[in-house]
């Protein structure tokens, strides 16, 4: 195996453990909300801590990556993550459980930029979308994993036994170390360094060097919010929702999230032959207006078929898109802020959007589907009419 194939390898399997754990919450949610007596809005803000541990995760391994190495700084962040969803299982309050998700989430923030900057660096221009793509699908087959698994353990052994799957990537880690070399082109980025013996600004500094480069950083920052928004709207609530309005059990619920998990892996490989082929800028525009569309008219869904079909259009579109973000944001920094700028700004994204299972609950709770399937279209408008800011190249 190559060096570009093991790039993706390792990447794919972090943010297929990372997904896992984070579909563990949303089909363990019920039983947890029953467990501690709490109401919706208070079940949801364990996502949304998960979040800003992932924000605060994402600063501070990104820069660790630029200085460092992405492989070292990669292995700590999968074992920390390890540590903190292992933990979760043997939570004995709410306020333990929002510790060990923000230490988990410390881990994934982390993971999630530095295996992008990996793919980015080893991975030509002309085919970065459809690594990205290769990479992203990972998120996916932890979601179908985690359904798998939920249904298998979730009505015999419990919420807890669930958690416990998380000291596997412990294991994964040591593996990556193993047999993962670190980036040529972030060893030569340091040989330069050393010869320049220049002194740069500090990293998350060098994300609004200029005018310029400041508008693309919030542009990007608002489209990852919108992205992660739609998905944690999407995928946390809809299984819980359709096991109360619907009558769904446990495993049919696990076959919705299964069949939405299938159309966003077809969306995201298409997505990335799209971004090679048509450009960045025309491929969100057309995945954002159809996810705007599907989403509103997904609201309107009946009876079995309709909500399988529904669903997978439905994550064909709104998630097809999270495929290009690795390559989007790698395209505009340089490669010595480079894991700085996608751990910052996609987990920015993450802690703000993370907010929205939040206000979905409370929508769910006091209104219906219609508002929240409306409120998510809108977002999908907003982040359209950003992406048309971006210019093609950001200066440094």
């Amino acid at each position: 195996m190559n060096y570009r194939k093991k790039t993706v390898v390792a990447s794919v399997a972090g943010l297929t453990l990372e997904g896992m754990d984070i579909m563990f919450i949303s089909f363990a949610m019920s039983m947890i909300i029953a467990e501690f007596n709490i109401d919706f809005t208070t079940g949801g803000l364990i996502s949304s801590i998960t979040n800003i541990g992932m924000l605060l995760g994402g600063i501070i391994f990104g820069i660790l990556a630029d200085k460092f190495g992405r492989v070292r700084i990669f292995t700590y962040t999968i074992i920390l993550f390890a540590i903190g969803t292992a933990l979760t299982g043997l939570a004995t309050n709410i306020e333990q459980v929002y510790l060990f998700r923000f230490i988990a989430g410390l881990g994934a923030g982390g993971e999630y930029g530095i295996g992008m900057a990996l793919v980015a660096e080893a991975w030509p221009k002309k085919k970065q979308g459809r690594a990205s793509s290769y990479v992203s699908v990972g998120a996916q087959y932890g979601v179908i994993l985690a359904a798998l698994l939920s249904a298998m353990i979730l009505p015999t052994l419990g919420w807890r036994a669930l958690f416990f799957v998380g000291v596997l990537p412990v294991i994964f880690a040591f593996i990556v170390r193993k047999n993962l070399d670190e980036s040529p082109e972030w060893l030569a980025a340091q040989k330069e360094k050393k010869v320049d013996n220049k002194q740069e600004k500090g990293k998350l500094l060098q994300l609004f060097d200029t005018p310029r480069t400041t508008l693309t950083t919030i542009s990007l920052a608002i489209m990852a919010t919108v992205q992660i928004a739609g998905y944690n709207g999407l995928m946390i609530w809809l299984p819980s929702m359709l096991q109360q309005s619907q009558g769904l059990s446990v495993s049919s619920s696990a076959l919705w999230t299964i069949s939405t998990a299938i159309g966003m892996i077809v969306g995201m490989l298409t997505f990335g032959q799209f971004m090679d082929r048509f450009g960045a800028k025309r491929s969100f525009g057309i995945f954002l207006l159809a996810s705007a569309c599907a989403v509103f008219l997904y609201s309107y869904a009946t009876g079995s078929a309709g909500l399988l079909i529904g669903g997978a259009v439905v994550g064909f579109f709104s998630n097809g898109m999270f495929a290009g973000y690795g390559a989007l944001i790698s395209s505009y920094y340089p490669v010595q802020v480079r894991s700085t700028a996608t751990n910052t700004i996609f987990n920015f994204g993450r802690a703000i959007g993370g907010l929205s299972p939040i206000f979905v609950g409370y929508i769910l709770q006091n209104y219906n589907i219609t508002i929240a399937m409306t409120y998510l279209t809108i977002l999908y408008c907003i982040s359209f009419i950003v992406m048309l800011s971006l210019k093609k190249k950001t200066a440094f």
